[in-house]
């Protein structure tokens, strides 16, 4: 999808675009009749969008609940968000990274002369990627603004400006898998870094908060082959945890304890593995007087970043991409 771009200098017409693209918002202006200029660059693809805002002025605003969660990194001048249901008031300033909105309520603050990068992503995939059964019964939500120290701030910036690259790909490189892995990439990543609910009852995860007796049973060689099956019938499908755990008739919490146990690894790094093992495959079997490139033979097993790619695969196989492509 090609980007939406939206420039204005007018305060109603500008409310009218946000509230039409985003939900209901009342914005007004604090400078009287000074300047209003906005700019607005939107890349929307299945599971996140990637904003790209400047406000060239002092805005008040105060919007209706946004449906989806929305994380931003602030490039220039100041976000204020006005005390809500996940935290007191709060402003935050060139380089901070931090939750500006979560689904369900409704927000407020100001954005003074701001250039910032918010991705917005559907809440759905906070419990797809959060290693929990269907006895986990607390609802799995972030709960606060400002990353859990300076690392995770710097750990969730990245990610954002992993997906900000991924959203400006050319079309063809933004394939099921890149755009499947990095939506699941961000919701894992934001509930490793900021305050939730899961943090609250002393789970994180990727961690090991102790096997649950029924998960420790299903843990057993007959979920990892199941698994493990299942994996490789479906590695060029957009699958998550929960979609192997479900294939393997255990909770994701099991399926995990089961790939540490007898595997060595986690579930998510064999569905990795395969797919470079496929990658390879393709790489060995291309012909590139057809055009047949890297970068396309990685996006097709979802790797959306070359140089990274390049690196795994040199890490796996002794030799570069390209060269195995050539040859």
């Amino acid at each position: 999808m090609e980007p939406l771009v939206f420039h204005s200098r007018d305060l109603d017409e500008t409310e009218a675009f946000l509230s039409g693209t985003y939900t209901d918002v009342r914005i007004s202006t604090a400078d009287g009749d000074g300047p209003t200029s906005t700019r607005l660059t939107r890349r929307t693809t299945p599971g996140f969008s990637v904003n790209e805002l400047e406000i060239g002025f002092a805005m008040r605003y105060a919007a209706q609940p946004l449906g989806r969660v929305c994380v931003a990194t602030v490039r220039s001048g100041t976000v204020s968000v006005d005390a809500d249901g996940i935290g007191p008031a709060a402003a935050f300033g060139p380089g901070e990274t931090f939750l500006h909105a979560i689904p369900d309520r409704p927000y407020r603050g100001s954005l003074d002369s701001v250039r910032q990068t918010a991705v917005l992503f559907d809440p759905a995939l906070l419990p797809q990627v959060a290693a929990r059964g269907a006895r986990d019964r607390k609802p799995v939500r972030l709960t606060g603004r400002r990353p859990l120290s300076e690392q995770a701030g710097r750990q969730l910036a990245a990610t954002l400006a992993h997906l900000a690259h991924i959203a400006a790909l050319p079309r063809q490189l933004r394939t099921e898998l890149v755009l499947g892995s990095a939506a699941q990439l961000l919701a894992a990543t934001a509930l490793a870094t900021l305050p939730n609910t899961l943090a609250s009852d002393g789970h994180r995860p990727g961690g090991d908060p102790g096997p649950a007796p029924t998960d420790g049973r299903d843990a057993g060689t007959g979920t990892l082959r199941r698994a493990i099956a299942f994996i490789e019938d479906n590695a060029d499908r957009d699958i998550s945890l929960a979609d192997i755990a479900a294939a393997a008739h255990v909770t994701p919490r099991a399926l995990q304890y089961a790939f540490s146990r007898h595997a060595g690894t986690t579930p998510l790094a064999y569905l990795r593995d395969v797919r470079l093992a496929a990658a390879h495959a393709d790489l060995v079997a291309a012909d590139p007087s057809t055009g047949a490139t890297v970068s396309a033979v990685a996006a097709r097993w979802g790797f959306a970043h070359t140089g990274r790619f390049a690196a795994a695969y040199r890490r796996r196989y002794g030799s570069s991409p390209s060269a195995v492509l050539r040859s």
